[in-house]
């Protein structure tokens, strides 16, 4: 069955704050059928930063909640899998039933480290007269950049972002080169990171975000003893600049 017309968009809305969707964000949402929401494949599980953020723009009765194993570490797991399999299954119930218009709120960009892929990829096996389409989120390291006051990149500086999840050699590797440094994820592994960005000389610019948009959000110094992280951390580590202009 390829129902006629169906589309499931992709919506980006930002690190936390409701105030940081676009226009299209907000338009999108609006007019979806339903919106689906991902939170954590638990029972009961509290209401996920995606969720708690599209509150503020659809009613509860178009909210539906799509179960992952968002804090499994182990890669491509036989639960991450059957978590992939189980929500591509419920949209395309929902598809289905009637549902034209059906959209995916992530956090941040749905096409910037989000679960939107696996989910799309999931619905085009199924279904393949769905058409999938994204609508591009404001990114925690733009959110942080901006609270800091830090500019991201500047003339000819690379950005690299990354993973803290994809270990510290690449970290280590960016932070030797020109430009601005951004790891995702720090969490777990925010000693080893602190360690290196002071073996580098890069650790009295860095600037770390917690919480980002949400109750509790806290921005500042990296403190090297940090122990409360959330797995949603953002470290920025600003390039190495002489002077205004100096990268032209």
């Amino acid at each position: 069955m390829n129902p006629p017309g169906a589309v499931l968009t992709g919506v980006g809305v930002g690190p936390g704050d409701p105030e940081l969707l676009t226009l299209k964000a907000v338009r999108l949402l609006g007019e979806a059928d339903l919106v689906f929401v991902p939170v954590l494949d638990r029972h009961a599980a509290p209401p996920g930063r995606a969720e708690t953020t599209v509150r503020a723009h659809v009613s509860a009765d178009r909210l539906r909640r799509l179960p992952f194993a968002l804090d499994d570490r182990g890669g491509v797991t036989a639960r991450r899998e059957r978590a992939w399999d189980a929500a591509a299954a419920a949209v395309v119930a929902a598809v289905d039933a009637g549902a034209r218009s059906v959209a995916f709120a992530t956090i941040g960009d749905p096409n910037v480290y989000s679960t939107f892929g696996y989910l799309a990829d999931g619905v085009r096996a199924r279904r393949t007269g769905v058409e999938v389409r994204t609508v591009p989120g404001i990114t925690a390291m733009q959110e942080l950049a901006s609270r800091a006051g830090v500019p991201l990149c500047e003339g000819r500086e690379p950005l690299t972002l990354l993973p803290a999840t994809a270990g510290l050699t690449p970290v280590a590797d960016a932070l030797a080169g020109p430009g601005t440094v951004v790891v995702y994820k720090g969490w777990r592994r925010h000693p080893d990171l602190v360690d290196e960005l002071r073996r580098q000389g890069r650790l009295a610019d860095a600037v770390l975000g917690r919480a980002l948009g949400l109750p509790g959000e806290r921005i500042g110094p990296v403190d090297a003893t940090a122990s409360d992280l959330p797995y949603l951390s953002t470290l920025l580590v600003p390039a190495r600049r002489d002077g205004r202009g100096g990268k032209l």
